[in-house]
Parts: structure tokens; C-alpha cells; sequence
């Protein structure tokens, strides 16, 4: 590692499905020599125009997000993205004119795919630049390889203490159920007239249309369906899950009354999975996560569609057509006729989708790439004055925009739907977090995190200069077997940073 070694800058956006995930990705990015600044995706970019120039990591490549892409890129950062949500996505191409945007892909330097599928699909894309696309992986399955799970065996372990055995209910209904209402899939103005909300920019407004009926249909399904399991299974408790942007208090009423029910949405799902007796769901990606777990999936589809579903997750679950089939099937699970979906139907699915199921971590395999590509020794090169100036001045607006926002009830960036996304978490309960990975791996002994600014947070590794990088094949964490890893790297010259003092406080 030298002084020019290149900050990792890592955003969350929803913590609960992200966090612990993204900080095992710093953890190895630290310990093998990269600091990292990792927090809240709105935090993060709230202070991108005072960092210095690092390697940002994005999670989408909407085109709502070209606009923050320009800055991060003006200002001199270097890009590095994967997608996501697209490991579980319909089939229509409709799907790249909502997630995908050439404006964003013009500004990313190198990909990583969760696999073989995912892969092809970026390269399928017609905006696609012929960028490296990396088959490594993603870290969300990381922490569900039986060699790293038991990070979670605590909270399993207290989960079952406080519930006993539990049918678990992810929702997936914010098209339809947002907790921004502004944010439901299609929106009526004064007038009457329909349009596409943000969620959906880049649909076309009759497949948005059809999309948003089509999850209407299954989650009134869902709701007549919900209030009937307590009765059907009296020893059982039922946990309901909605998803992080849905608006739960609509659960909590319809299920109110009923004691043995409980609408909860705290902490990361893989251990909820592992203690839960069957997961029941409609195209949720925890049906993927479960498979990996091997813990048994229902997925209940009243109606289907083939441009709508998403069917890998339901392709991984015993799949109920009526509530006699959900109630047969969760019968047979809970007496333990019936488990998992047939190992060759899993090993199918995973062998196209999932590259790290098994073999080094994704997140190592994610390091091997950017240490291989030379960022622990150089810093991205500078803009020009002038494009490094614009791009500041567009940034302080742009912050200054948003924390307006904040103070705007029911807007999409105001401070409660923030909260509701990212809770707050201090430096010392990621640091208890960054131990457990430890004390479980036998690795970042020296590794820690501390508070950069609200919400974001610094991951390094002050023993890692004297340790060395090393990235030779066939060592920790290598991918050489994968040619994929190492396609299309090249060097580039060193520069200084243009915040000397911001890179030393952030080693």
C-alpha cells in the first residue's frame, strides 16, 4: 500500500439488506489494503465533494442516477458497479429501459456480476460499452455460505428463544404499497390522468400499468390470505416481513387483533431465515436467499404472468396456486414431509446465477479485481479545474436540495422514510459487527471503523501498509481459475490527490 492507495467508497441503501453484507466487503477491502468510507448511500453522497478521489461503488445504473454519477465522476472518482436488484428481475426488455440508462453506463469503468446469467444480461444490454464485466459474485450470498453464516447464530438463536417455530412472510409490494405514497407505481394527477412515478422511470406507461395490477392482484391475495394462518396453524407464531419500502402500519391494521401474528422489520432477514420453519412469499429474493440456507420456500402466485414474475425466486419454492395449496404445503413442511425443492433444480439455478456459492468469498474475489486493476497503488487521475469546479458547485447544490427535503414530510427523501431505511448505527455496534466477521474467519484482527460523519463511517486497516498487499494467484481469495476476473484490466499513472489532508484522515 502506498500514500496514493485509493479509498473504496461503498453506499447502503437500505441497511437491513445491506449493511452487513457491504461492511464483510470492507473487512477484506481494509485487511488486503484498500480504505474504505461505507454508510449511508444519501450520507455518502452528501459528502462525495469532500472526499478524496476514490473508487466509488454503485448499486444501480438507473438513469435517475446519472445525475449524481456526472458529479462522483467530475469530481475525479473512478466508478465500479453491479446491479443490485437484477439478480432477481422479470423477463420482459422492458427491464433495462427501467434499470439500466447508457447516460450511467458511460461512466463506469468495471462490473461485477452475482453470475454466469447475470452477465450475459449486461452484456445483452444495448447501451452496454463493452466494458469489464466480473463474474464474482455478490457479498449478500457471502453471508449465507455455511462458513460465514454463523456471523448470524446469535440473533437465530434469540429469534427462536423469542418466537419458538414461526411461518415467516417477506412482502414485496411497494409498487403498490409504498411508504411514500408519491412512490406507488402509477400515480393519478388532478385531472384523472395516469402517470409513472419515479419508482418506475423508464417503463412505458401501459407495462407499468399492467405491473402495478398485476401486484395489486397478489397482494389483496396476500391480505385475505394473512389473517387465515393464524387459525389454520395455532402452534405456530406468524411473523410478517414487508419489504423496507413498504409502508407497514397498513400490515399492523389489517392484522391488529390478532396476537399471534407479528409485523416486524428489524435487522438483516438471513437470520429470520435460518430460524423460521418455511418462508412464505410471492418473487421476493429472501426465496433465493432461503435456498442457499436450506431452509424450505412456499412462493403463493393467485394469478401469474409471465413478463411480470420473477421466477427465480419462485422456481426455488414449492409454488401454491390457491390458499388450500399454501395451507397443504405449509402443513407438510412445518411435519417435515417436505423440505427444499429438489437438489438438481438448485444446483441448476445456482450454477447459472450464483458464482460464489462456493470457492473464495465474492467479496475477496471483488478485491482480487480492484487490487489486480492497481488501486492500492495509484489514485484515479484528476478532472480539469474547471470540470472538478462544476462538479463541486453541482454536488453543494444538489446536498443542499435534499437536505431541504428532509425536512418535507412524506417526500421521498425526508428524514422518516431516511430512518425507516437506514436506522441509525454507531462505530461501536459496527465494530462488534466487524469482530464477529473476525472472530468467525480467523481474519481483520486490526480491522475498525470510525465515525467519518453522520451516518458514514471509516473502514480501515492501520497493520495493512506493514503486511503488504498481496495478490498473487492461488492465494486468498484468488480467482485465477475465473478468466472472467482479470479481462480487460489495465494500468494507469499515478496521481496526487487533490485533499491531501482528507486522503491521510481517511488511512
Amino acid at each position: 500500500m502506498t500514500d496514493r492507495t485509493t479509498t473504496l467508497i461503498i453506499p447502503v441503501e437500505n441497511q437491513v439488506r445491506e449493511l452487513d453484507a457491504k461492511l464483510l466487503l470492507a473487512c477484506v477491502a481494509a485487511e488486503r489494503g484498500l480504505p474504505v468510507v461505507l454508510g449511508s448511500r444519501t450520507y455518502v453522497n452528501f459528502a462525495m465533494t469532500h472526499l478524496p478521489r476514490g473508487l466509488f461503488l454503485a448499486k444501480s445504473l438507473r438513469s435517475i442516477s446519472k445525475k449524481m454519477m456526472k458529479i462522483i465522476h467530475g469530481l475525479g472518482h473512478e466508478i465500479v458497479a453491479w446491479d443490485e436488484e437484477s439478480l432477481v428481475r422479470y423477463t420482459s426488455p422492458e427491464y433495462y429501459a427501467w434499470r439500466y440508462s447508457e447516460d450511467t453506463f458511460k461512466f463506469v469503468d468495471q462490473m461485477f456480476a452475482w453470475g454466469e446469467d447475470d452477465a450475459a444480461f449486461f452484456k445483452s444490454y444495448h447501451g452496454y460499452t463493452g466494458v469489464p464485466v466480473h463474474v464474482t459474485g455478490n457479498p449478500r450470498i457471502d453471508q449465507l455460505r455455511p462458513d460465514v453464516r454463523g456471523y448470524f447464530a446469535p440473533q437465530v438463536e434469540a429469534l427462536k428463544a423469542r418466537y419458538g417455530d414461526f411461518v415467516l412472510i417477506n412482502t414485496t409490494f411497494s409498487f403498490v404499497n409504498n411508504f411514500v405514497p408519491a412512490l406507488n407505481l402509477i400515480q393519478r394527477d388532478a385531472s384523472g390522468a395516469t402517470h409513472v412515478s419515479r419508482t418506475g422511470f423508464g417503463m412505458s406507461l401501459p407495462f407499468a400499468t399492467g405491473m402495478a395490477n398485476h401486484y395489486q392482484a397478489i397482494y389483496d391475495a396476500f391480505r385475505d390470505l394473512v389473517p387465515k394462518l393464524a387459525s389454520w396453524f395455532p402452534g405456530l407464531r406468524i411473523v410478517v416481513r414487508p419489504h423496507p419500502s413498504e409502508n407497514h402500519d397498513v400490515w399492523r391494521q389489517i392484522l391488529a387483533g390478532q396476537p399471534q401474528v407479528d409485523v416486524i422489520h428489524e435487522g438483516n432477514v438471513v437470520p429470520w431465515l435460518m430460524a423460521a420453519k418455511v418462508l412464505l412469499h410471492n418473487g421476493c429474493t429472501t426465496a433465493v436467499e432461503a435456498s442457499v440456507l436450506e431452509t424450505p420456500a412456499v412462493s403463493y402466485m393467485p394469478v401469474t404472468a409471465e413478463v411480470y414474475d420473477y421466477h427465480l425466486p419462485n422456481g426455488l419454492s414449492h409454488q401454491a396456486r390457491t390458499q388450500d395449496d399454501v395451507r397443504r404445503l405449509i402443513t407438510d413442511i412445518v411435519a417435515g414431509r417436505l423440505g427444499i425443492v429438489a437438489p438438481e433444480i438448485r444446483q441448476h439455478f445456482f450454477d447459472r446465477h450464483l458464482a460464489s456459492t462456493q470457492g473464495p468469498l465474492a467479496c475477496d474475489r471483488v478485491l482480487d479485481v480492484l487490487l489486480a486493476s492497481g488501486y492500492a497503488d495509484r489514485a484515479p487521475r484528476a478532472t480539469s479545474a474547471s470540470v472538478w469546479l462544476k462538479s463541486w458547485f453541482a454536488g453543494q447544490w444538489r446536498t443542499f436540495k435534499k437536505r431541504v427535503n428532509r425536512l418535507r414530510p412524506n417526500h421521498r427523501n425526508s428524514a422518516a422514510y431516511h430512518a425507516h431505511r437506514f436506522p441509525t448505527v454507531t462505530a461501536a455496534q459496527i465494530n462488534e459487527r466487524i469482530a464477529r466477521f473476525g472472530s468467525l474467519l480467523g481474519r481483520f484482527g486490526s480491522v475498525r471503523a470510525e465515525t467519518l460523519s453522520e451516518h458514514v463511517f471509516r473502514i480501515h486497516d492501520p497493520h495493512a501498509a506493514a503486511r503488504g498487499v498481496d495478490i498473487r494467484p492461488g492465494e486468498r481469495g484468488s480467482t485465477s481459475q475465473d478468466p472472467s476476473i482479470n479481462e480487460g484490466i489495465t494500468e494507469t499513472k499515478m496521481s496526487a490527490s487533490r485533499f491531501p489532508q482528507a486522503t491521510e484522515q481517511l488511512r
